[in-house]
Formats: C-alpha cells, structure tokens, sequence
C-alpha cells in the first residue's frame, strides 16, 4: 500500500517540502485537511504525512485525502520518529500532558530524532503544538525541542471542532517572535486569526484562561434557560433576549444548549450533543486551570465549582462524556448534583 512510509533517506529538499501531522481526533483531522488540501493547492510540490495512535485512523484519513486529491504526495508515518525524520515541519495535536510528554520525549519521539538529525536539519525544523496541556509541561517540552536546536511553538485553538472544520480557528501562540513569524503562514490554512501571546507556555496560558471562562459561561447559561422555561418563558424568545442583552456570550449565541433556541442555527444540542467540544475535554480543561492556580496562590471559586459540576454530571450520565459540554443542561434538567 502507498501509504506507509519509510523515510530515513529523505534530504534535506525533501524534509523541507513536507508537512507531518500527528493526531488525527475530531479537531486534528479536519485541521490537517485544511491545511493539506490548501498548501497543495498552492504547490503540488509538497508532501504530506500523517500520523496517529491509531493507525487505522492515519490510513483512513490517507486514502481519503487521495481520493478527492489524487496527485496530492501524502504517506502515513508509523511513529512520530518517521514522521519527523520526513518532514521540517511537525503539528501536533494531541488529547493532553501525557500524550505529547509520549511523541515529543520518548525514545522514538520527535526530539530525540531531532538529535540524531546533521545540525541544519534539526535547525531548519519547526514544531508547533496546539494540544491544550499543561503550562509547565508545555514549557519542558519547548526546551527540549530549543535544546534540539529546532524551533517550537504552544498554539492551542479556540473554534472547537466547527472552526477547525470551517478553518475559522484562532491559534494562541506562545513562543518566539522569529518562530512565530516562520508559523503563521502555516497557521493562515487552519484559521482565521493567530495571536502572539508572549514567550513558550504563553499560548497555553492564555488558553487555560479562556477556557475557565468558556466552562463556567455554559453551566450559567444552561441554568438560566433552564430556570426561564419552568417561569413559562419559550426557549427562543429567551434565548433572543439573552443574546441581545448583557448576558450574551458565545455559550448562548452559538452554543445554546437548548434544542430549538436558535433557529436559524445548528448547534450541538440539535444532534443530540454529538460532536462540539467534549465534556471529558472541559473537565480536562477546568481541571488544569484549578490545579495551575493553585499553586500561583490565585482563587478560582468558580472555576472549581464548575469543574465539580461538570465532573458529577458525567459520574450520574456517563454517556456525556464524549458529548459537547453544552449537555451540562440534560444534567441539570434531571436535578443537577447527586447526593
């Protein structure tokens, strides 16, 4: 099969002429195919190279892209050592700590392949990771990959798997200027906006921020359109003077959680909460900002009482777990917090 690949000769031409792409979930594949399918728009030159836990997923994602792109040059890379060895750029984005600590650091990971490459190769690799983890890990892996000599880049997004589908993403970057100046050219195929947020960990961070926010907004969105309806209130009438008045936020314009509140909108709750941003990943994301806060001393009351909300909704309706965050209403709809 033309998709695998074996790339330990591959020069330096080459290396600079492919595109990896390591973890293909719901956001990293349709991010990767914006970005294959509109860099091989602009050269029939470059190579692409995709690369998963899951092979089946990376062969998957392969044979379809030469289906609707059928002179496109892309291979699957049965580890992150051959994805980089083919290529000089690497995006990653993977479900957290552990698993870029796992394609960044272990023995066929990406930085110590970047070891054994000749110096210019190593020095002409640019590693950017949008997965949303830990800042202080973030910032490990960053130095390792500087150590390297290679440039790196913690860009995590927000846009959820819609932006990541329509490219509308926005990339939070933390990292250098020069890397992130080389990035966003790059980054322009995946989304709309790239936003230089300070030095490594700094993409990461502000990310963390966002998020504290985004989770604790659609808690207090689902119980007001919740409360509204048991006053007598139609969802749709509620939902228009929410997000005409002081209270609207992107948890009720766009991710109204309750079905029919937005007519002239699709959002998850109108597929049964499939798809979206899942409620395992809200958690994932309270639970770093509360832990990160911590030890900075900064009070989150919120954000922990949103994190512990989420948490038992999740321990009482296991099936939400894959389900987008904004089911947090079918939780309170049944009664909110056991015990």
């Amino acid at each position: 099969m033309r998709s695998t690949i074996r790339v330990l000769g591959q020069t330096s031409y080459v290396r600079a002429k492919s595109i990896s792409f390591v973890g293909l979930g719901r956001m990293g594949s349709e991010m990767a195919y914006n970005l294959f399918s509109k860099r091989f728009a602009e050269s029939a030159e470059f190579h692409f190279v995709v690369c998963d836990a899951i092979p089946e997923a990376a062969t998957r994602f392969a044979d379809n892209f030469r289906i609707r792109f059928p002179e496109a040059h892309i291979t699957v890379a049965a580890n992150p050592q051959e994805a980089t060895l083919a290529s000089g750029t690497i995006v990653t984005m993977l479900p957290s700590s552990p698993h870029v600590r796992q394609v960044y650091l272990n023995s066929n990971g990406i930085i110590p392949t970047l070891r054994s490459l000749p110096p210019v190769e190593a020095e002409g690799t640019l590693c950017i990771d949008s997965t949303t983890l830990d800042v202080q890990v973030g910032r490990e892996v960053a130095a390792e990959a500087h150590a390297a000599s290679a440039a790196m880049l913690d860009a995590p997004v927000s846009g959820g798997v819609t932006g990541a589908k329509a490219g509308t993403l926005s990339f939070l970057v933390g990292g250098s200027k020069q890397a992130f100046s080389q990035a966003s050219p790059i980054l322009s195929l995946m989304g709309q906006r790239s936003i230089h947020c300070g030095p490594s960990g700094s993409g990461l961070a502000a990310k963390i921020c966002n998020n504290l926010m985004l989770g604790v907004q659609q808690v207090v969105v689902a119980e007001a359109m919740l409360l509204g309806q048991r006053l007598g209130l139609d969802p749709t009438v509620l939902a228009s003077v929410i997000n005409n008045s002081t209270g609207a936020c992107w948890s009720s314009t766009i991710n109204n959680p309750v079905p029919g509140a937005l007519p002239e909108k699709s959002p998850p709750c109108e597929r049964g909460y499939e798809g979206g941003f899942a409620t395992s990943l809200m958690i994932k994301d309270l639970g770093l900002a509360t832990n990160v806060s911590k030890g900075l001393g900064s009070p989150v009351p919120l954000a922990e009482a949103a994190e512990e909300i989420y948490v038992d909704a999740v321990r009482r309706y296991p099936e939400l777990s894959m389900r987008d965050f904004s089911s947090i209403y079918r939780y309170l709809e049944g009664g909110g917090k056991s015990g």
